[in-house]
């Protein structure tokens, strides 16, 4: 163990970001603000339990940093990264945490007070239950020790500024942080921040987005969600689809690399096609560098989560959200990385266009020439491997549940009704994270 020159009595936890993009999973993150100033969108239950909006203060921030900085200094002091970083040290985080906690008890140092973000109620739908599990809002100090080491493991080289809509700031606030942030971890190449296409389109100029790009910020992600206007209008987006071309085009002329989320199923049942072919539009005209697909989950606590069960939006069938990645695949004229990076996503295609466009398109017709029994037997293996690629193991009711068809340790479905393996695919997927 090395000689601790840190003072372990000034040691506190910092702001991180659970909601960011999955890209950014192993970041070294930082709050510039606290949630979604928006948080209208119909299709988004992160922020409707309660959450509030507020900009952070400049010093607030930069304390964090600091923060950050002392927390990294002093695991390495107690030998975490020497020789190298590793996912076992994890284990050892409880101890040294407990340490600290304890020196500062016994200097009359208490854990500070943090804003209380998110309502738990006794009676809470069971799925935002669940979700809630993996969001903190309120770290503490071995949280803040297991984010910096998961970024260390990682490379150490990569931050997200959160939370919605950094765009929303001044330039020169972000600056300052992504400058302190540089003195304080100089292997860092990548800073991304969220952005709405709004905020780039009618309150930066390309003048801010150039200084942001000048100060180091590398990447925005946008989440266009769909290229139709009743759609967003629809799903209350507070956006147009110029927006999203104006908004991507100033970002990308400044320097910045350009990511764009959109949401395959928002449209429903009556607005597949158009919501396809619109966006399929949209993004030839941004041509980003990235197009990453979202299909829709509804989510209890939403607006489409009422307007399923007031009978006003019918959700697209999985093959007709399937269809609709088709057309955007083959409508889509412009050379970007297609990415399906969540864990909503049927199929897993990914590819350049124009380059994959044909491989890609025989990938999804593969699908689309199953048989219906062939598609939801389909459909239970891809959800449940992208659970346990989220989670680690399936989680103990949907053991439960495929109990009964278990051969060996391999799942034999022969027994298994169409209206059994539908319950279960819903289960898993009510589960999944985007």
């Amino acid at each position: 163990m090395m000689p601790s020159g840190t003072d372990i009595l000034s040691m506190r936890p910092f702001e991180v970001c659970s909601i960011r993009p999955p890209t950014e999973n192993f970041s070294l993150t930082f709050r510039l603000t606290r949630n979604c100033y928006w948080n209208k969108c119909a299709f988004c239950p992160v922020y409707k339990l309660g959450a509030k909006y507020s900009k952070r203060d400049l010093a607030d921030v930069l304390e964090d940093i600091s923060r950050a900085k002392r927390i990294d200094d002093y695991l390495f002091e107690r030998g975490i990264g020497y020789p190298v970083y590793s996912s076992a040290s994890h284990g050892r985080i409880p101890e040294i945490s407990d340490q600290v906690m304890a020196a500062q008890w016994e200097a009359g140092i208490f854990p500070e007070e943090s804003p209380e973000e998110l309502r738990c109620d006794q009676d809470i739908d069971p799925r935002l239950a669940w979700f809630l599990t993996w969001f903190n809002s309120r770290p503490n100090l071995a949280d803040c020790m297991n984010h910096i080491l998961n970024w260390r493991i990682h490379g150490g080289a990569t931050c997200f500024l959160g939370d919605a809509d950094s765009l929303n700031l001044k330039p020169g606030f972000v600056s300052r942080i992504i400058g302190t942030v540089q003195e304080n971890f100089p292997g860092i190449s990548r800073f991304t921040v969220y952005g709405r296409t709004s905020s780039a389109a009618r309150m930066r100029t390309v003048k801010d987005l150039r200084e942001l790009y000048r100060a180091g910020l590398d990447r925005v992600h946008f989440g266009l969600e769909s290229g139709s206007d009743k759609v967003l209008s629809r799903v209350h987006k507070g956006v147009t689809a110029e927006d999203h071309v104006a908004g991507c085009l100033k970002t990308k002329e400044a320097g910045l690399s350009c990511s764009v989320y959109v949401m395959p199923g928002l449209g429903g049942a009556d607005c597949s096609l158009e919501h396809a072919h619109d966006t399929a539009r949209v993004l030839t005209r941004i041509a980003p560098d990235y197009i990453r697909l979202r299909s829709l989950e509804i989510f209890p606590m939403t607006g489409l989560a009422d307007a399923v069960q007031n009978g006003s939006f019918t959700e697209a069938t999985e093959e007709q959200v399937v269809r609709e990645i088709r057309t955007l695949v083959e409508e889509t004229d412009a050379d970007t990385e297609l990415l399906s990076d969540s864990a909503t996503n049927l199929l897993n295609i990914n590819g350049r266009l124009p380059v994959d466009r044909k491989r890609i398109l025989a990938e999804i017709d593969d699908y689309l020439s199953l048989g219906t029994r062939e598609k939801l037997e389909y459909s239970l293996h891809a959800r449940l491997q992208s659970f346990i690629g989220q989670y680690g193991e399936p989680s103990e009711d949907i053991i439960t549940a495929l109990m009964p068809y278990l051969r060996n340790s391999r799942l034999d479905l022969e027994k298994a009704g169409n209206q059994v393996l539908n319950e279960i695919i819903t289960m898993i997927r009510m589960k999944l994270m985007p």
